[in-house]
């Protein structure tokens, strides 16, 4: 099938964009012509395939419309995007609705009271009640029973049409020299490498994450990711910053934890239990439903910092570690992107022949 990808807009470090480009490949090794339908800032570069097909929209309702009015060629169309009329959608950025219902655990009242000046808001909440609608969408792919279960709570789609397909990786970072590498970040040998990676810090919890490392003797928060450092001093933190220095990380934590307060299914998080460190998450995150407690790792309520401290403790003990780190990488390892890519093919498959 000539497949179209959907996705307005580019960031070098998006999560989406980094799984789109690796579910292109994959199903382009099964035979199928990937066509990647975007806006103006995705860089040839990135796109390895043959098609792309450029959109103007610089705000979300603008590229849906763009796309209403397009002419791709494609036989079925899979988005990324809240774009009614493509067939098949992929909610891999959660239900926005529910999102806002989530951000009023941890955001000031001034934010909440002036959030609706931004109209990316409503543009959002109008698209999605457009691809909730059934006579829309063919089909709906979440990628966590989180995900699927907020779409059936706030809508009519039909359950049977909703697929949960877990995001799946390609090459999984391999933890680099863990002397070299704590040593290259400043670490002794005594404390406790606890990790956090990813932006968007308020929504991940680093500020419950750092809370509970100030609670624990000698453990120390390697935090990798672009934000705002100033607002996040303590003298239990060391910023990395944006690095695609993933081995290095993973070779000197010992414990990989994010507190998040919202994230669909996180990709750090499966990327670190692929390098056999414990995850310690929360139930607002997808992956929490792929891990068992006490031997891939933990999870913790949100905003606990008391409980995450807990949990963080009981993997002090590196023999503890070491005994079920294979347990951990095994489980990593059943979520390939080449398995994503069959499951979602799947999807797809059945969307064209019905």
């Amino acid at each position: 099938m000539k497949i179209g990808f959907v996705r307005r807009g580019h960031s070098s470090t998006g999560g989406a964009e980094a799984y789109l480009i690796r579910l292109a490949s994959a199903l382009a090794s099964l035979g199928h012509e990937p066509v990647l339908v975007t806006t103006r800032d995705w860089p040839e570069s990135r796109w390895v395939h043959r098609g792309i097909i450029r959109l103007e929209g610089n705000t979300p309702e603008e590229f849906a419309a763009a796309f209403a009015s397009a002419r791709t060629g494609c036989d079925i169309h899979l988005s990324l995007e809240r774009v009614p009329g493509c067939e098949v959608f992929r909610a891999g950025d959660g239900v926005h609705s529910a999102w806002l219902k989530r951000r009023a655990g941890f955001e000031p009242f001034w934010k909440r009271a002036t959030r609706w000046l931004n109209p990316k808001h409503g543009q959002l909440l109008r698209l999605e009640g457009r691809i909730f609608d059934p006579a829309n969408t063919r089909a709906i792919i979440a990628n966590s029973r989180l995900v699927r279960d907020e779409i059936l709570s706030c809508s009519e789609f039909p359950s049977e049409r909703i697929h949960v397909v877990y995001n799946g990786l390609s090459a999984p970072a391999i933890p680099a020299d863990r002397l070299k590498s704590r040593k290259k970040l400043g670490l002794k040998e005594r404390e406790l490498g606890v990790l956090f990676v990813g932006s968007g810090w308020e929504r991940k919890g680093l500020r419950t994450a750092i809370r509970a490392v100030e609670a624990l003797d000698d453990a120390i928060l390697i935090v990798a990711g672009r934000g705002p450092a100033e607002a996040f001093r303590s003298d239990r933190v060391r910023f990395t910053g944006p690095t695609d220095e993933l081995g290095m990380l993973f070779g000197a934590a010992d414990v990989f934890v994010l507190p998040t307060y919202y994230d669909p299914f996180s990709n750090a998080c499966l990327e670190a239990l692929a390098a056999g460190l414990p995850v310690i998450t929360t139930p607002a995150n997808g992956f929490s439903e792929i891990i068992e407690p006490g031997l891939h790792g933990g999870v913790v309520p949100e905003g606990d910092a008391g409980a995450l401290a807990v949990e963080i403790e009981k993997w002090r003990d590196a023999e503890i570690r070491e005994a079920t780190r294979g347990a951990r990488v095994a489980r990593a390892a059943e979520f390939s992107i080449e398995r994503n890519a069959r499951e979602t093919l799947r999807v797809l498959e059945s969307v064209a022949a019905g």
